[in-house]
């Protein structure tokens, strides 16, 4: 699918696709005559590369030349000052209750005509890496945001001559227009002191006032795309997908799905000690068909944490830009990054497509397997699903721990064990739509459904090798499976050193507190946001039953 960026003189008007308030809005300033159009990436590295308070570090960028670099960059670091995560806080969706749509588009007004003495700069990209499903985005932020304007051209495809004649060869979606994104970084106002992220998914169009982070521009955008994908019978998925090659020409499609620092780029490029012939599709932003069960990559590069890649980890070799690290001068004299979050929390990079060395756009083989990641101590390592409603409502009552991607507003408690439905907190349309879209893939399309835990069973911690050995064996079709307890819907896989007895008292009634909690979640979607994301009743007697059994 393509988006559509001309229209004919009749096709405009009030009332049509492509024209509502907010975006007249936004996209009215980018053809101001302040305006400077950045049609390549040696452009926008330039410009990154010259803007102040950028270091130039002297780690090369790796074949640089094969997407769109000269062959002597740089790998380029730009630091936000205290800023270093994303703030939930700050976002504002249209169509949602309490959001005053004429309020925020007079702010918006005015944001835009704060600048009109800058030099703004208009960058391009495709979201989308088949012809199947590409969406063409649109930034405009002004002179001295140059690292955002790269990063977010990197992070996204862009305009290669390959993936240009890919988007002109595929099929337009009637009324699907080109998503158009207003940056000011430098924004402020006294109403809105975390900044303002203010989002029309409905006519794919955001504005990303006050934020500095640069993983604000990428969610942002995903936030449109997401919903673009939603809107069009795909399965938005905040997650990272493999397929496993096995012998004999058989495969196994695995969709992992957590938060920033669940575990899920770790299990998506996890080798397995060479053990399989893996294929990676991408570990942060994909979609499911929920006909065709085949997936499609969002995104080509990978924005990733630093805390785990020391200075001289080879995984370094494929940074292209960094942010919020510290630098410092190596035993020649070179200018090399300080990772490992000694300046902040949440150092980020972004990492080349070659990173992953078997690397692909597209997976046409259906999924076969989804595995929520939380964070619940009460729950064993591997939990089995069925019943469609069941393993949907478990992905919707998602349990986990905050993200240090996350910057909280005053007095929130980043300990506390929250839910985050399909672990995506960049949703802006009706969690029924998600709620059906899994239901569909486990009922229709028989995908297994597992729970993964990657945090703490009962004070005891699930290790990385624990994961993925479960994993292994589940891939190898040698896992075996048995009742968990009096649940008819749950089955677990006895993993040594974390077998849950259900004759302690006192686990049992935290696992079931836990239960209730979720149910609590479900039941509280009646009434938060006006019922905005109300589930259906199938969903909350999954969980009550449950209960039932467990008592």
């Amino acid at each position: 699918m393509s988006t559509k960026a001309y229209f004919k003189r009749d096709e405009i008007g009030a009332g049509k696709p492509g024209f509502s308030k907010t975006r007249s809005i936004i996209e009215a300033a980018f053809y101001g005559n302040n305006v400077v159009k950045v049609n390549t990436l040696r452009e926008a590295y330039e410009l990154a590369k010259n803007s102040p308070g950028t270091i130039v570090t002297d780690m090369p960028v790796f074949r640089g030349e094969e997407f769109g670099l000269e062959k002597d960059a740089k790998v380029l670091l730009f630091n936000d000052g205290s800023v270093t995560g994303r703030c939930a806080a700050a976002r504002r969706i249209a169509g949602e209750p309490g959001v005053d749509c004429n309020d925020l588009d007079l702010k918006l007004m005015n944001a835009v005509y704060d600048t009109r003495y800058s030099i703004l700069y208009h960058a391009e990209v495709y979201i989308g890496l088949d012809p199947e499903f590409m969406v063409k985005a649109h930034l405009l932020i002004p002179e001295g945001e140059e690292n955002i304007l790269y990063s977010w051209m990197l992070n996204f495809q862009y305009m290669s001559d390959a993936y240009v004649k890919m988007y002109k060869e595929s099929k337009p979606i009637a009324d699907e227009t080109d998503i158009y994104i207003f940056s000011n970084p430098q924004w402020k106002h006294p109403e809105h002191p975390l900044g303002l992220t203010y989002f029309n998914t409905g006519t794919n169009c955001a504005a990303l006032l006050g934020m500095r982070y640069f993983g604000e521009h990428k969610k942002g955008t995903l936030t449109i795309a997401w919903a673009i994908a939603n809107r069009n019978g795909y399965a938005s998925c905040h997650g990272g997908q493999k397929r496993y090659n096995l012998p004999s020409g058989k495969s196994y499609v695995a969709s992992v799905f957590g938060l920033s620092g669940s575990g899920k780029s770790t299990i998506t490029h996890a080798k397995h000690g060479g053990k399989y012939d893996v294929t990676v599709l991408h570990d942060d932003a994909f979609i499911i068909n929920t006909e065709t069960g085949s997936s499609i990559a969002i995104e080509p590069t990978y924005f990733d944490k630093t805390q785990d890649y020391p200075t001289s980890c080879e995984d370094n070799k494929y940074l292209l830009t960094a942010q919020n690290c510290s630098a410092t001068l190596d035993e020649d004299g070179k200018v090399v990054l300080v990772t490992e979050d000694i300046r902040n929390g949440n150092g980020r990079a972004i990492k080349s497509k070659l990173w992953s060395p078997n690397r692909v756009d597209k997976i046409e083989e259906p999924v076969n397997a989804i595995f929520w990641i939380m964070k619940d101590p009460t729950l064993p390592p591997i939990v089995r699903l069925s019943g469609a409603e069941l393993a949907s409502v478990m992905g919707a009552t998602l349990a986990t721990k905050r993200s240090s991607a996350e910057r909280l507003a005053p007095g929130v408690d980043p300990n506390m064990l929250i839910v985050e439905p399909y672990a995506n907190p960049f949703r802006t349309y009706p969690l029924v739509n998600d709620y059906e879209k899994f239901k569909k893939l486990v009922g229709e399309r028989n995908v297994d459904c597992y729970i993964i835990n990657t945090g703490e069973f009962m004070g005891k911690k699930v290790k990385p090798s624990d994961t993925l050995g479960i994993l292994e064996t589940i891939v190898e079709g040698k896992a075996t499976f048995k009742p968990w307890g009096p649940f008819t819907q749950m089955e677990i896989m006895e993993w040594e050193g974390f077998v849950p007895d259900l004759r302690d008292t006192e686990y049992k009634a935290q696992l079931k507190a836990r239960l209730e909690d979720r149910v609590k979640f479900v039941e509280s979607r009646n009434e938060a946001k006006g019922g905005f994301d109300k589930l259906p009743e199938e969903a909350l007697d999954a969980l009550k039953k449950l209960i039932i059994e467990l008592n």
